[in-house]
């Protein structure tokens, strides 16, 4: 029977260490590595409501991209995260994260939101290194669609990620080369551009990131963090399924972007 240990190295062996930021914490967050697994559930986020769904489940393991503490610091009740921690670790349910490392990985989180987005010629932006076939990795993707109005493009952004709003700027260009950067990737602008893109989407942008983006003429959308990210979740549990099918692999029903739009 698979354990926990076999699960994470499945992981690694499609989105290793080596790949993630410096002040990333991913990887087993908690849990025994020998402890056997029937069901894993897939989740963007280590959220309550995903943790008590592996609970009712029935799930040994709980997969996510999110980490369960992101800073160094003690576990107890008196933060949400550590009332998450405690959660798991009462009903023996362990938890790994793939973060950064699968923010960079070929078919990561960047390839999925291209390949969701409708982009062809997909290309690494600022490679910084290959993988062991050799393939190319790093943070932000770049590729093209038919030349379209920037009104058309978001239209098309907005149905292909489920999204209940956009904010955007216009660059005063058409849309056809396009980079991308799931989550906050707001501070790569400069790659964006230099990399010869007339569009970036991505999230979590500030006030003055779409001002910079207006002066220098880049058309800049904010998609969300959750709708750029969620994506690749069900390639995550598709890969999981492939790769352990006498194991139960479930994409989470109750976790959902916790921000709203009133209009």
């Amino acid at each position: 029977m698979a354990t926990v240990k076999d699960i994470l190295a499945c992981i690694e062996g499609f989105a290793p260490t080596y790949m993630k930021e410096d002040w990333d914490r991913v990887g087993l967050n908690c849990g025994r590595t020998d402890a056997p697994v029937t069901k894993i559930l897939v989740a963007l986020d280590p959220f309550k409501e995903a943790c008590r769904e592996a609970k009712e489940l029935g799930a040994e393991l709980l997969v996510t991209h999110h980490a369960l503490l992101w800073e160094p610091g003690f576990i107890t009740d008196e933060t949400e995260q550590g009332r998450n921690a405690l959660f798991l670790m009462e009903n023996r349910i362990a938890h790994i994260n793939a973060h950064t490392n699968l923010d960079c990985a070929p078919g990561g989180v960047n390839d999925t939101l291209a390949q969701k987005l409708g982009l062809s010629e997909v290309s690494v932006v600022d490679p910084v290194g290959t993988d062991k076939d050799g393939n190319p990795y790093g943070l932000l993707r770049m590729g093209t669609v038919p030349q379209q109005s920037l009104e058309g493009f978001l239209s098309n952004v907005k149905n292909a990620l489920g999204c209940e709003g956009l904010k955007y700027v216009s660059g005063g260009k058409p849309v056809h080369r396009v980079c991308v950067g799931g989550g906050g990737c707001g501070g790569e602008l400069k790659h964006a551009i230099a990399a010869g893109c007339d569009t970036f989407v991505t999230s979590d942008l500030r006030y003055n990131m779409f001002r910079d983006a207006y002066d220098l003429g880049i058309n800049l959308i904010d998609a969300g963090h959750f709708h750029t990210e969620n994506p690749v979740c069900r390639v995550l549990a598709q890969k999981l399924q492939e790769a352990f099918p006498e194991i139960q692999v479930i994409l989470s029903k109750n976790h959902a972007d916790p921000g709203k739009f009133y209009v």
